[in-house]
């Protein structure tokens, strides 16, 4: 059990991370979310023990500590994937997973390394020097390194950044499903909505250095706090209140996701297109209602400047007002 209590930090006398308090139980799998510079990264270099913090972080009824008690950061039971990688550029594929493996059973380690590139699919890689390598790959090594030893925690900052999308899918699927099996404890750092939609048991979304948010991902989708959380999932509307409900405070705000809009026979709101977006199974299409944008899905393309009429469900809109 990972349990963090009142973790503030600072690079300044300003505060970055801003009393922070939760428990992660053992295997869990938590996603970060947040806009660029609220703090995902710090708050895992924390955890790592990088930074010196105000506040308490405890694995089981051990205390983790940072520079100032330690000279070497971080723990055994413990791993960090930083953004730069950190592989050595000169050697293989293999010797990079396998450098902190015991040589003692050379067969077994052989087996090892070849099991954790078989999951990140670069075994074809393995007599490959790292420095040839692209950051997509280099990626993958980073994530089989990881692993070779195995963790009790891990901590991915934005593990999938530099891997094509098409590759990326699969390897998340296999990734995830490989940490679930073995117990890992997960702590996600990331911009992508599918990696805390898709595989993560909870969710913080983070502001400013602080936990605005969290609950299951199908508790933040479902019901956002704002519209700030919201957005963090993909494309988003936040709209007056008043646009919907007579009887709402000016200030009040209604938020819904554009496929949560519909088109309307007649009896509904007026709208013009404005732009359309092909999205693949889906046009995103953006129109103009009442001074305010509106975004919306269909499944055929609509043109510019055409007339239409949208509604929404009034349970549905009743949920959203914040």
């Amino acid at each position: 059990m990972l349990r963090v209590r009142n973790l503030s930090f600072g690079y300044t006398s300003k505060p970055f991370l801003k009393n922070l308090s939760f428990t992660l139980e053992k295997g869990e799998n938590v996603s970060l979310i947040g806009a660029s510079g609220c703090g995902k990264s710090t708050l895992l270099q924390s955890i790592y023990g990088l930074h010196h913090v105000d506040g308490k972080i405890f694995w089981n009824d051990e205390q983790l500590l940072g520079p100032n008690f330690n000279i070497v950061p971080g723990e055994d039971f413990m791993k960090y994937l930083s953004q730069d990688f950190d592989l050595m550029p000169s050697i293989s594929v293999a010797e990079n997973v396998g450098k902190y493996l015991s040589n003692m059973f050379p067969r077994k380690k052989q087996q090892r390394v070849n099991e954790l590139l078989d999951l990140v699919e670069m075994r074809d890689f393995s007599k490959i020097k790292a420095k040839v390598l692209s950051g997509g790959q280099q990626q993958r090594v980073a994530l089989a390194r990881a692993l070779a030893n195995p963790p009790e925690i891990l901590l991915l900052d934005e593990p999938f950044s530099h891997i094509d999308h098409f590759r990326k899918n699969k390897l998340r699927r296999n990734l995830f499903s490989y940490l679930k099996e073995k117990n890992i404890t997960v702590i996600v750092a990331t911009h992508d909505s599918t990696d805390a939609l898709s595989y993560a048991d909870r969710t913080f979304a983070m502001k400013a250095g602080r936990i605005i948010a969290s609950g299951t991902p199908q508790e933040l989708y479902q019901d956002p706090k704002n519209g700030y959380v919201a957005s963090l999932f993909g494309e988003v509307n936040e709209l007056p209140a008043e646009l919907f409900l007579s009887d709402v405070a000016a200030r009040k705000k209604v938020i819904l996701y554009p496929h949560e809009v519909k088109l309307a026979d007649n009896n509904g709101m007026k709208a013009v297109v404005k732009k359309t977006f092909f999205r693949g199974n889906h046009f995103l299409i953006a129109t103009e209602m009442s001074g305010h944008e509106v975004l919306l899905t269909h499944l055929e393309d609509l043109k510019e400047g055409e007339q239409i009429q949208i509604q929404i469900d009034e349970e549905l809109l009743g949920k959203r007002i914040r």
